[in-house]
């Protein structure tokens, strides 16, 4: 089964709260529900358990986990639980992380890509029963489960060129984190270089967008709840990015430096119209449909993702609508 129609909750308020919301989203036709994971907000396993709790079928997984925060080890094992307990629902979704988040912890994102390989290497020895004994950019020394799990579904959060040719050659899918389809259209030149050095007989790709999405009855209101994502994205955006969409580097880079001071209102209020146009799909339904059925041209799947719009249960439903549910 692939991710068609997804959605990310943030679990930013109460998880009775996450456990309502994800109900709505699996009665409102989404097949995927993800979790974002960030140190600041509640746990993202805690807040998937109850999602499965509340739900029948829909898939679910972290939306993404590091290898840096924690040991591949055990993010193997805590995704294996999320497998077990839902009924062999889960989805793995991990990637290298935002760095200026692990800075603040002290922690160095070094060598992104070996880390994030290596990481899914071992989680798939680990979920086939095997012993792992790795030196490397990952270390296990006679790492074992001691309990029996079905092999998940590997999606690597990529954004970079050589991160989505590895997901590519490597992984079952990519959550592409981007909101306008001429960026989806890059990446998707890039995933077809990382799949013609895909080994024969893996399965099938899946080629997963994770678009941050406002919707709302009311365009303004919409664009408004937007302006926060546009700003931290916009001022982490590589220089390639923003050449792409025309944006001023030195705008994006002092909006990133007051995002990264705690400064939000000033950055919040330095956020263009054209980064919002570029970093965030931010409209009523009909101009989420129309983005939507654009970035599907050359992706296979939409996961709408965070900030979704002032009003989080409405706008379960104006997505629904969107997007065919």
């Amino acid at each position: 089964m692939r991710i068609d129609r997804g959605i990310e909750l943030t679990p930013e308020e109460p998880l009775g709260e996450i456990e309502s919301l994800a109900g709505r989203a699996e009665a409102a036709g989404f097949d995927t529900i993800l979790s974002s994971c960030h140190y600041f907000n509640r746990d993202p396993f805690v807040a998937l358990a109850r999602i499965a709790a509340a739900t029948e079928g829909v898939r679910l997984g972290p939306g993404v986990v590091n290898p840096y925060e924690s040991h591949p080890v055990a993010l193997a094992s805590r995704a294996a639980t999320l497998q077990e307990e839902s009924g062999g629902r889960a989805v793995f979704g991990i990637g290298a992380g935002d760095a200026s988040t692990l800075s603040a912890l002290g922690i160095e994102r070094d060598r992104p890509l070996r880390r994030v390989l290596e990481s899914i290497r071992v989680a798939r020895d680990l979920w086939e029963g095997a012993s792992v004994e790795r030196e490397g950019v990952v270390t296990a020394r006679g790492a074992t489960l001691n309990y029996a799990v079905e092999p998940l579904p590997v999606y690597v959060g990529a954004q970079g060129p050589d991160m989505l040719r590895m997901a590519a050659k490597h992984a079952d899918g990519v959550l592409y984190n981007a909101s306008h389809p001429r960026d989806v259209a890059w990446a998707a030149d890039r995933i077809e270089e990382g799949l013609a050095e895909r080994p024969p007989g893996s399965r099938a790709f899946d080629f997963v967008v994770q678009a941050s999405v406002s919707v709302a009855g009311e365009e303004a209101a919409a664009r408004k709840t937007a302006r926060q994502a546009a700003a931290v994205i916009a001022g982490g955006a590589a220089p390639p990015v923003l050449d792409r969409h025309g944006i001023d580097a030195d705008l994006a880079a002092e909006i990133g430096d007051l995002v990264s001071a705690g400064e939000f209102r000033a950055a919040f209020a330095k956020v263009s119209a054209p980064m919002i146009d570029a970093f965030c799909i931010a409209g009523t339904p009909s101009t989420v449909a129309d983005r939507f059925a654009s970035i599907r041209e050359d992706a296979d799947g939409v996961v709408a993702a965070t900030p979704l719009g002032p009003d989080r249960a409405a706008a379960i439903d104006l997505l629904a609508d969107a997007t065919g549910g």
